[in-house]
């Protein structure tokens, strides 16, 4: 074991079913190239949790630093962005291949922008599309399209894109494996007194002025940037651990939910993070209206579906924020739905397996699911 993990103290962690590690540049190249020596462990560790029945979502960096490598020396030139969208190009594939060859599961190459991100349609189809990836037991290893965004190569980072990540697939813990054991409240290769700072309950201002600059000429963030993914985690309820992510040791422990390094606590749970957002965000202008048999599922915990709708006011589009009632327009509960007003209105009524057949594709059985769904008086549920 390292001596900077050996500071800090080996705690017990909680039980998890699904996390997004977060994986450097720092921890995949090594002179410049791809490297498998600490890629080799991180991969074991998500070989174990597999075999626990959890689930991982990589957010793997190391694109841009496997294309630099393939360049013949001195070809290689600046630092712009149209060279690092080339370069990005040119690794995606070593990239996948490196984890490919080291993961005994299909890995799947999933590209975000911010762009996916912000767009409400497209967020759920890459939430949808991740969702099934998981279920088919594969795992998805997510990085930003540096390909053709110029925006995210010049502000994005990939602690920030797993934070997002973690949100988007209801993750337990969001994973940060780094070059550094974790926090310190100095530079520990600066400072002989710098002390390790293994939890954090809050990110306030002094917990950021802990945090020094980027350590690595081939990465985009630093310490800086893994506190403010840290933060956005922990607004949707998602607890950090911040690790070395090359030390065996550490990762041997962490597969034995035994863990060293800083762990950064979330700011409630996260289905109270969740529904407090759809409880609160402004949008549901329109009803979907359901009988009594759906208001009691729904109280029950259930998902609904169409056969429950009995009839839908107003308009809204796949992925839009619905209000839904009672028969008597009274509000039971709001929700995010799968499907427009217009193919609602087409199904309403209906049975599940009928609903490819009547709109020619399909978005599941649920036309609100359970996950996406808050009820308005929690007192009556289940």
């Amino acid at each position: 074991m390292s001596a900077g993990a050996a500071r800090f103290p080996l705690v017990t962690l909680a039980p998890w079913r699904r996390a997004v590690l977060k994986v450097g540049s720092s921890l995949l190249t090594e002179g410049g190239r791809l490297s498998e020596r600490a890629a080799r462990g991180l991969a074991g560790f998500v070989q174990s949790a597999r075999s626990r029945g959890r689930e991982v979502v990589l957010v793997s960096s190391g694109a841009v630093a496997a294309g630099r490598a393939q360049l013949a020396h001195g070809t290689d030139s600046g630092h712009g962005l149209v060279l690092r969208q080339a370069l990005a190009a040119l690794g995606q594939t070593r990239m996948m291949a490196l984890w490919q060859g080291l993961i005994a599961a299909p890995a799947a190459q999933v590209l975000l922008s911010h762009d996916d991100l912000r767009n409400r349609r497209r967020y759920l189809n890459a939430r949808n599309t991740l969702q099934e990836l998981l279920r088919l037991g594969a795992v998805p290893i997510v990085n930003e399209n540096d390909t053709v965004a110029v925006e995210e190569l010049k502000l994005g980072d990939n602690d920030n894109l797993a934070a997002i990540v973690a949100a988007l697939v209801d993750a337990d813990l969001l994973l940060i494996a780094s070059d550094v054991a974790g926090l310190f409240d100095a530079h520990p290769l600066h400072d002989a007194q710098a002390q390790p700072v293994p939890e954090v309950a809050a990110i306030t201002p002094a917990i950021l002025a802990m945090a020094g600059a980027a350590g690595s000429a081939l990465g985009t963030g630093g310490m800086q940037t893994k506190l403010h993914a840290a933060q956005k985690a922990a607004s949707s309820g998602i607890a950090t651990l911040i690790f070395d992510g090359a030390d065996a040791a550490v990762l041997d422990q962490l597969a034995a939910d035994r863990f060293r390094g800083t762990r950064f606590a979330a700011a409630g749970s996260r289905l109270a993070a969740r529904k407090y957002w759809l409880r609160h965000a402004p949008g549901a202008a329109a009803k979907v209206c359901v009988d009594a048999g759906a208001a009691r599922a729904l109280a029950g915990g259930a998902s609904l579906l169409p056969g429950g709708i009995v009839a839908v006011q107003g308009e809204f589009a796949r992925g839009d924020l619905v209000e839904i009632a009672a028969a008597d327009g009274a509000p039971l509960a709001r929700g995010l739905s799968q499907y427009s007003a217009a193919e609602v209105r087409r199904v309403l009524g209906r049975h599940t397996r009928d609903i490819e057949g009547l709109l020619g594709f399909s978005y599941g059985d649920s036309i609100v699911r359970r996950d996406d769904l808050v009820l308005l008086d929690e007192s009556v549920a289940a």
